[in-house]
């Protein structure tokens, strides 16, 4: 291979691509297998070979999702110089992600969870762990930044984040982030540091 050569995606990596792509912009019900297959430019055995049908392909683009989410998350973290901007790190990587999305339609895993109807789906349980490692990641968080009851802070900072998301999708109150950055500063105690 010459140097300047990049390495080709895997038939799955395009199979993730797509997916993430297609279900997100028009959604999960809306977007047909065949639709993913000629996008990733694979065939359609190879969906089946690589994840089983459109479940399990569901469940992985969730997976693959929350995986990048985390890494961007975890990256905003690093980059606070106190406990108390940790917490708040949160809606610096949101407000990243908001603006590299393009056409941001709010978080994938609800998005998910509403057209999901099946109790049995193999992607539920990929919006649970999302969901379940926020409030423990921001329970983590809010006890370093010195919280009295971390979990009740944690569970507040959630219901900041989700309303947030929310408002950036429906445009529905001038400057969101910066009220979910003041909001959550409330929740914590004053930084004396």
């Amino acid at each position: 291979m010459a140097p300047d050569q990049q390495p080709q995606p895997s038939a799955r990596e395009r199979l993730l691509a797509a997916a993430g792509e297609l279900f997100y912009a028009h959604g999960i019900n809306a977007t047909g297998i065949d639709a993913v297959v000629a996008r990733a430019d694979v065939a359609l055995a190879t969906l089946y070979k690589q994840f089983g049908g459109k479940d399990r392909l569901v469940a992985a683009y969730l997976e693959d999702r929350d995986r990048r989410w985390r890494a961007d998350w975890e990256a905003a973290i690093a980059a606070a110089a106190t406990p108390r901007h940790r917490v708040v790190a949160l809606f610096d990587a949101l407000e990243r992600w908001w603006a590299a999305e393009g056409g941001y339609r709010g978080c994938a895993q609800v998005d998910a969870a509403v057209e999901i109807t099946d109790a049995e789906h193999p992607a539920l349980a990929a919006i649970t762990e999302h969901k379940a490692h926020l409030r423990r990641r921001l329970t983590e968080l809010t006890r370093a930044a010195g919280a009295a009851e971390p979990e009740q802070a944690a569970a507040d900072i959630v219901v900041i984040y989700e309303g947030t998301i929310t408002a950036l999708l429906l445009r529905s109150v001038p400057d969101p982030l910066e009220r979910a950055r003041r909001l959550t500063g409330g929740v914590l105690p004053t930084d004396t540091r």
